[in-house]
C-alpha cells in the first residue's frame, strides 16, 4: 500500500515535541525528587516538635470551647486540683484550665502575628537588600546592623511602656495585637542578616542572571526565582521568631507590661507572681503555664533543629558520618587487636 513521504519539518516538528515532553517529564521527576530529598526519612526532632506543637495549637484552638468563662469569680479560690477544677483555681476564683486554655490562645495569636510581621521585614531588609546590592544594601544593612546591636529587652519594654501610655490608640493600647506588633517590629534584624547573606548567594547563580537577561522584572526574579529557594531558611526565620515573641510575651507581662485587655500564659504569671502564688504554695497556679511556655518553646526549637538540618547538609549527614566512624574505629581496633593476638 502507498505511503505518502514524510517532509522534514514534520520529523523536526515531532523531534521538537518528543524532546519537550521528555524534558518536561525530567524537570517533574527532579522537582519531586529534589523535595523528597528535603524531607527527613527519619527525623525524631522533626516528628517530636511537630507533635507537641500540634497539641499545644489545639489545645488553645479547642480547649476555649469546653471551658468556663475565665473570669468567672464565683469558684472557691485557690482550691487545689479537683474533679470539679482540673488545675484549681486562682485567689480570685478563676478556674486555671480555663485561664490555660484561653491564655494558650492568646500566646499563640501573639507568636504568630509577631513571627509574620518579623518575617516580613526581615525579607524586605534582608532579601532586598541582598539582590539589589548598591547603596539599597548600604543603607539597609547599616540599619538592620544598628538594630541589631540594640538590646532587644530594654528596647521593647520602653516601646510597650510608651505605646500603651499614648493617647489616642483607643482599644489598640495594651492589647494582645499591639504586644505582637512590638514584638515583631524589634525582632527581625537577625534574619534579616541571614536573609541577606543568602540572596547576594543566590543571586549569582545562573538561573537568576538567566531571568535577568530575559527582561525579568525584578520584583518578579525576587519572588519567582529567590524566595522559592529560601522556602526553608524562611520557615525557620519565622519559627525563631515565634519562638522570640512568646518568650517576649511572657517577660513583658511578667514585668507589668503585657496585654490587659486578653488573656495570655504570660499575663497568667504575672497574676500568680502579684498573688503571692509562690508564697501561699499554690503551685497548679504557676507551674501549669510555665510548662506550656517551655513545651512550646522546646517543640519549636525541635523543629527548627530540623529544618536546619534540611538547609544545612553538614548537619543532615551528621548522624550517618559519626556512625561510619565509629564502625571504621572498630574495624581498626579489630585488625589491631589481630594483629597483636598473631
Amino acid at each position: 500500500m502507498f505511503q505518502a513521504p514524510v517532509s522534514a519539518e514534520a520529523v523536526r516538528e515531532t523531534a521538537r515535541e518528543a524532546s519537550a515532553t521528555a524534558a518536561l517529564a525530567v524537570a517533574r521527576s527532579t522537582r519531586g525528587g529534589r523535595f523528597r530529598h528535603l524531607l527527613p526519612s527519619r527525623s525524631g526532632k522533626l516528628i517530636t516538635g511537630v507533635v507537641i506543637v500540634a497539641l499545644i495549637t489545639l489545645f488553645g484552638i479547642f480547649g476555649p470551647m469546653i471551658a468556663q468563662p475565665p473570669r468567672d469569680s464565683s469558684n472557691e479560690a485557690l482550691q487545689p486540683p479537683s474533679a470539679e477544677h482540673w488545675l484549681g483555681t486562682t485567689k480570685l476564683g478563676y478556674d486555671v484550665f480555663s485561664q490555660l486554655a484561653w491564655g494558650t490562645q492568646g500566646s499563640l495569636f501573639i507568636g504568630l502575628v509577631a513571627g509574620i510581621v518579623a518575617l516580613l521585614l526581615a525579607v524586605i531588609f534582608g532579601v532586598f537588600a541582598g539582590y539589589f546590592g548598591g547603596v539599597l544594601d548600604e543603607v539597609l544593612t547599616l540599619f538592620t546592623n544598628i538594630v541589631l546591636v540594640i538590646p532587644g529587652l530594654p528596647v521593647v519594654m520602653v516601646i510597650a511602656a510608651y505605646v500603651q501610655n499614648a493617647e489616642g490608640l483607643g482599644p489598640l493600647a495594651r492589647s494582645s495585637l499591639l504586644v505582637a506588633l512590638v514584638l515583631g517590629i524589634t525582632g527581625w534584624a537577625g534574619s534579616a542578616v541571614v536573609l541577606r547573606a543568602q540572596a547576594r548567594s543566590l543571586r549569582t547563580r545562573e538561573y537568576v542572571a538567566a531571568a535577568r537577561v530575559a527582561g525579568e522584572k525584578p520584583g518578579r526574579i525576587i519572588f519567582v526565582e529567590i524566595l522559592p529557594n529560601l522556602v526553608p531558611l524562611l520557615a525557620a526565620q519565622f519559627i525563631f521568631g515565634v519562638i522570640f515573641a512568646v518568650l517576649g510575651e511572657a517577660g513583658l507581662s511578667y514585668l507589668g507590661l503585657g496585654p490587659t485587655g486578653s488573656i495570655t500564659l504570660g499575663t497568667m504569671l504575672n497574676d500568680a507572681q502579684t498573688g503571692q502564688a509562690v508564697g501561699t504554695g499554690a503551685w497548679w497556679w504557676f507551674v501549669p503555664p510555665g510548662l506550656i511556655i517551655a513545651a512550646l518553646g522546646a517543640g519549636l526549637s525541635l523543629i527548627n533543629f530540623a529544618i536546619d538540618e534540611v538547609v544545612n547538609p553538614k548537619l543532615r549527614l551528621a548522624p550517618e558520618n559519626a556512625k561510619r566512624q565509629r564502625r571504621a574505629a572498630k574495624a581498626g581496633k579489630g585488625v589491631a587487636d589481630s594483629g597483636a593476638f598473631a
